[in-house]
């Protein structure tokens, strides 16, 4: 069981035996990538921090999982990112003793800032209960599909707003979408280079023991309240959405459910795709 942790960017899952708190979307260093153009913001770290550490007094979790993104660098890391990566998870280590990570398309080079004891997961994801947990960046692994529930990072999901007064708004959201099962197997199996025996479900099982059973998908909230991205309200008129997996047409966004991190139902995509204007 998934269960969002309003009104923060942040859910927690339950499980038999332990209690995992699930963030996405760090990016520890984004500032200095401002800076190098002029844009001087201060930095978000110690703020993501106490709030991390909120949430871990209140909801006492065992583990804390990141699902990607944790530095914003791509391919190396700068010497901000040396001082404030280490130093974060040094902290937070203080709190909660494991914590793992599926590495995200910016968490290149990411190991060697860590401390030791924290674990890199796959990119292609984990499974949880009956919850997949991935970045997003690239193609999750098929075994997912044997989760009745995705969950994904990567996007930053936000939509957009005019006032009154014609003043453009974004706020942070969580959307949830329906996943045509059928439809992201085939296509997994297409980019895992899989040839289809008899069928997709049939060769789901006999290559990885997967009961095809996928049917809705969360994107979560970066938790890096400060991220901008392109409102998806935006987005559900072009059809261009950022990943692999909202591409594939396997997913329902345009009539994808929008929720705003207090809990408040906005509508779908589709229904808010004209509040830009």
């Amino acid at each position: 069981m998934i269960i969002p942790l309003t009104p923060y960017p942040a859910a927690l899952v339950k499980t038999k035996l332990k209690r995992i708190l699930v963030i996405a979307d760090l990016h520890i260093g984004w500032e200095i990538a401002l800076s190098d153009r002029g844009i001087h913001v201060p930095t978000q770290t110690p703020k993501m921090l106490r709030k991390l550490k909120e949430l871990i007094s209140a909801y006492k979790p065992q583990e804390l999982l990141i699902l990607g993104d944790v530095k914003h660098t791509v391919a190396t890391a700068e010497i901000g990112e040396w001082h404030d990566v280490p130093n974060f998870f040094e902290e937070l280590k203080k709190q909660i003793h494991v914590i793992k990570i599926i590495p995200g398309n910016h968490d290149g080079n990411l190991e060697p800032l860590l401390p030791e004891s924290i674990k890199i997961l796959q990119s292609s994801g984990v499974v949880i209960d009956d919850v997949g947990f991935f970045h997003g960046h690239k193609w999750p692994s098929p075994t997912l599909l044997k989760c009745k529930t995705l969950v994904m990072g990567h996007v930053h999901p936000v939509v957009a707003f005019r006032d009154p007064a014609g003043f453009r708004i974004t706020r942070q959201i969580w959307v949830k979408a329906k996943c045509n099962g059928l439809s992201l197997a085939k296509v997994l199996l297409q980019k895992h280079h899989v040839k289809l025996e008899r069928g997709v479900r049939e060769t789901l099982w006999r290559r990885y023991k997967v009961k095809l059973k996928a049917s809705q998908i969360f994107i979560m909230p970066s938790f890096n309240e400060f991220l901008g991205g392109r409102p998806l309200n935006e987005r559900v008129k072009s059809g261009r959405f950022v990943g692999p997996i909202l591409r594939s047409e396997a997913i329902d966004m345009a009539n994808a459910e929008v929720y705003l991190l207090d809990g408040t139902y906005l509508g779908t995509l589709n229904q808010l795709k004209d509040l830009t204007h």
